[in-house]
């Protein structure tokens, strides 16, 4: 990216080629793989009632955002 084009991360995601989005979901997937979810309205309550579980996710995109696509991630409070 070049300095000044800043993006929201979901936008991003959906503009990235389907083999990167893949590589996002097979990281995502190691992570809450040990969980006992059927279904995404699961998974994601499952996910919004762990704190461990957001940074962890958090913290792989944040990773994946500045090593892969050498992009600055900036946390809006």
């Amino acid at each position: 990216m070049t300095s000044g084009q800043f993006k929201p991360i979901p936008q991003i995601i959906m503009e990235l080629p389907p083999s990167e989005q893949q590589k996002l979901v097979n990281e995502a997937t190691a992570i809450v793989r040990h969980l006992d979810w059927t279904d995404a309205v699961q998974l994601t309550t499952l996910v919004m009632s762990s704190e461990m579980l957001q940074q962890q996710l958090l913290a792989m995109l944040a990773s994946y955002v500045t090593k892969e696509l050498r992009a600055e991630v900036q946390y809006d409070d």
